[in-house]
């Protein structure tokens, strides 16, 4: 038997779908992204997960049928904005905030942008997914972010550097692993932020949060 034929599904379970909890499920995607950020999309197989998740390849293969459906799943269970709901009053606040959050993730996820780099172009599914699970939902939390602050009228909706600050922002989390070999952390971003984007919206840096009076109970 070929190696493609024993990567292959197994025909009694190419028209059904077994009955997975959402916990084994989320199991099964945290294998699949992990070993991905490990090894690479190539090296990936589905009984390699199988064998980490301790599961049959036929479990596998009944849900998701090939190795891209599957690790397309695994990217869009990962849909999360993680930085909706920052709001600290003020746009500079706001953009130091979410700095913060980009840089407490950023290593995980520039390691598997990195990883799926060459396989996304050969296949829109894939491209999409992750663009719909790591891209999207922050740019979207960035954007509102800016259209608060043109709200509260902080800075002009016709500010020419308002359309560059998401490409700025995402730029960097992928540009300082290849420019200086380390991951852009939180302390890194906010002073990415600080110097750069703020100055370059008009505005000065935020604020301390001012300490809370001593309690008098």
């Amino acid at each position: 038997m070929t190696s493609q034929a024993a990567e292959g599904p197994e025909p009694v379970a190419a028209t059904r779908r077994s009955k997975i909890t959402p916990a084994r499920e989320k199991e099964f995607f945290d294998a699949v992204l992990e070993q991905i950020r490990e090894c690479g999309y190539e090296a990936v197989t589905m009984e390699g997960v199988a064998a980490t998740t301790r599961c049959s390849k036929s479990t596998l293969y009944r849900q998701w049928k090939t190795k891209p459906q599957f690790v397309v799943a695994a990217l869009r269970s990962r849909r999360t904005g993680r930085l909706a709901g920052i709001d600290t009053g003020s746009l500079a606040g706001d953009l130091c905030e979410a700095a913060r959050a980009t840089g407490r993730w950023s290593s995980q996820d520039s390691t598997l942008l990195q990883a799926l780099g060459h396989a996304v172009h050969g296949d829109e599914d894939l491209a999409r997914a992750l663009r719909e699970a790591l891209i999207d939902p922050e740019i979207e939390a960035l954007r509102t972010i800016l259209r608060r602050g043109v709200e509260r009228g902080e800075i002009p909706a016709d500010h020419p550097a308002l359309e560059y600050i998401p490409a700025q922002m995402f730029g960097v989390v992928r540009a300082r692993p290849v420019v200086d070999g380390e991951y852009a952390d939180p302390d890194y971003l906010v002073r990415f932020v600080e110097a750069a984007v703020l100055p370059a919206l008009g505005l000065g840096s935020p604020a301390p949060p001012r300490p809370r009076p001593p309690s008098t109970g």
